[in-house]
């Protein structure tokens, strides 16, 4: 049956594109290199046993099925050479298969690949802690404490905020992702697909709006909505709040510096801890290693993740000694939290970005990018608003710019239009309608030169 499936799928395929699959080259530029359709016939056949024996839940916003990946390119198992503009999410901000952190992770690998930091602690672990106090924003003392995702990392906050002030509460925020595990998914917004099905949701978290100016809430009104949120809730009962500083899944908007400056200074007021989330926003990705930097915002508690491991997975919760010192000993932890492995490639891509170069040329990215999209918006009157921090930027597009009605068919036709020609791109937002850039920061000009030609192309056809 998968066989027939798969025999269908590429006749399809052939018949769509009206040519053999072992034809010339479909298209070569520089960078860019198709041998086939995208995707292609292994792509497909891999799909296929991904459909039969992987679970329904996962999504994929590229069909292709990647064979290697270096720098901004990808190779799929046909061949075909694609420029990244997803960067898997945010993670790869050094580049595919960088040579000092594959080195890194080599070296480690010969040596010890896994003790457990609460059985048979190492140096390693120890280290990257003290590197990520003394980079993180703020002068006081801080502790560290490492786990394996984005997720985990808010689960850690939380519960180290609620062992500090022994309150229940959390405050979070609208267009907020926070990630997929109970009280990660509970404090994230977007209902479907990523709360769908899942209920109840963990008590005591409550939701105010977050700055959105494009589509009418002020910084000042934002504000205004969670003073009297806090009222209502008690502040001597919230424990934390949790902000991006910058969205990620929710549409790349960077918050205001008067909210976060105002936010600040009521939860040290009150005695909450105040928790960013840097889980997509950290990591030279909007042009500083945290985007709390430029924002001139200091919180209790930073998490990250994504970006942290260059490619492997690894997070940390960083913040106030005396906060993070909070859980009785044992109360935190995990059996792979903390893999030497992956501290390895956390202390490498540190060490990358302890080198200046890569901070200078994303600040570059950013400056060049931004103003080719504006350039974009004023061509293209599906672009309602162009946004973001740094090189950390996206589109927001519209049916109509009187109306602003989300246009979620365009973003996800544009991403389909990009990948057949070589580019791979990622929707975002509340309505699934923004399309964002998350290019490794190694990114040539001539590379994003070559894939910005295929995205206007892809916005030149979109129909509202």
């Amino acid at each position: 049956m998968g066989a027939l499936l798969v025999k269908r799928i590429l006749g399809q395929a052939a018949m769509l594109f009206g040519r053999s699959f072992s034809q010339k080259s479909i298209m070569s530029l520089k960078n860019i290199l198709l041998k086939t359709a995208v995707p292609g016939p292994k792509s497909l056949a891999l799909m296929a046993r991904r459909r039969s024996a992987v679970a329904r839940g996962p999504f994929h916003g590229t069909p292709v099925f990647v064979d290697h990946a270096h720098g901004a390119l990808i190779t799929d198992v046909d061949g075909n050479i694609l420029i990244d503009l997803a960067a898997g999410i945010g993670v790869v901000n050094t580049g595919h298969t960088p040579e000092k952190l594959v080195n890194a992770i080599k070296t480690q690998a010969d040596k010890l690949l896994h003790g457990s930091f609460n059985v048979t602690p190492y140096e390693s672990y120890v280290a990257l802690c003290e590197k990520l106090n003394e980079k993180t924003p703020g002068t006081f003392a801080k502790k560290s404490f490492l786990a394996n995702s984005g997720a985990e990392a808010v689960e850690n906050g939380i519960k180290i905020a609620r062992a500090y002030t022994g309150r229940p509460a959390v405050i979070a925020f609208e267009h907020a992702f926070h990630g997929r595990t109970f009280m990660a998914m509970t404090l994230t917004a977007k209902e479907k697909p990523y709360k769908t099905g899942f209920t109840p949701f963990n008590s005591d978290v409550h939701r105010a709006p977050f700055p959105y100016s494009y589509r009418g809430v002020s910084a000042e009104q934002a504000f205004t909505a969670f003073t009297a949120l806090a009222a209502t809730v008690g502040p001597d009962k919230i424990a934390a709040v949790i902000i991006e500083p910058v969205l990620g899944e929710g549409g790349f908007l960077p918050a205001p510096k008067e909210f976060l400056t105002n936010l600040s200074s009521f939860c040290a007021k009150n005695g909450i801890v105040l928790i960013a989330d840097e889980i997509q926003c950290g990591f030279g990705r909007t042009g500083t290693l945290f985007a709390s930097e430029q924002l001139h915002f200091t919180p209790d508690l930073i998490l990250t993740a994504k970006g942290l491991g260059g490619g492997l997975p690894i997070s940390a919760v960083t913040g106030r000694a005396e906060m993070m010192d909070a859980p009785i000993e044992g109360g935190i932890g995990g059996t792979f939290g903390g893999n030497p492995v992956a501290v390895a490639a956390a202390l490498a891509v540190l060490g990358m970005f302890e080198d200046k170069t890569l901070l200078t040329r994303a600040q570059q990215l950013g400056r060049s990018v931004f103003k080719t999209l504006q350039g974009w918006k004023q061509r293209h009157a599906v672009i309602g608003e162009v946004r973001g921090l740094g090189p950390m930027l996206a589109i927001e597009l519209v049916r109509d710019r009187t109306t602003k009605d989300p246009f979620a068919e365009g973003a996800k036709a544009l991403v389909k239009f990009c990948y057949e020609r070589g580019v791979v791109l990622m929707t975002a937002g509340s309505h699934g309608n923004c399309v964002r850039l998350l290019f490794p920061l190694v990114i040539t000009d001539e590379q994003l030169a070559e894939a910005f030609d295929i995205v206007e192309d892809g916005l030149k056809s979109l129909k509202p």
